[in-house]
């Protein structure tokens, strides 16, 4: 990779450029490519949160809420299944949905035909909630996307898809 610096460079192109004055003798590649990814994962979660926050809602919330809206009629999940969709531990998650009741955005109930288990459900506030920030969500991800022309956006998502689904295995 070449160490000049182009006209409308970034911050990682100088990273770029810097390091490949020391170690021109280094494939540079992935650290243009995963530099700007680690950039745009921070300008996400900050406009997320603020998307979030703008709808009442914290980070941990939405995704709780997005889980058991996702989960469709009637918005209920068990706690267990909750955990794997959120991906946090047990203990988390019950100190998350107490915190949900106590606001009034989720209930616990009995599970059906099973008399020591629970379904977390959402309530209709907790579901307006989530559907506005939701909405607001899509919004901002739309604007950061901005530079990426539409027609663009599913070879994006495509390539994204391809280095993520080495994790997913």
């Amino acid at each position: 990779m070449s160490s000049e610096v182009p006209d409308d460079s970034d911050e990682v192109d100088r990273i770029v450029a810097a390091w490949g004055r020391e170690r021109p003798d280094l494939d540079l590649a992935p650290l243009a490519v995963m530099s700007r990814l680690t950039r745009l994962g921070r300008k996400l979660d900050l406009a997320r949160r603020e998307a979030f926050e703008r709808n009442g809602l914290e980070s941990w919330e939405f995704d709780v809420l997005a889980a058991l809206r996702r989960a469709g009629a009637p918005y209920a999940m068990s706690p267990g299944a909750l955990v794997t969709e959120t991906m946090v531990t047990s203990g988390t998650m019950t100190n998350r949905v107490d915190r949900l009741v106590a606001r009034g955005l989720v209930n616990r109930q009995p599970a059906p035909g099973d008399r020591r288990g629970v379904l977390v459900t959402i309530t209709p506030e907790g579901r307006e909630r989530v559907d506005a920030a939701f909405t607001d969500l899509l919004a901002v991800e739309r604007d950061l996307l901005g530079p990426v022309p539409g027609s663009e956006h599913a070879t994006l998502a495509a390539y994204l898809h391809r280095l993520l689904t080495q994790f997913d295995r």
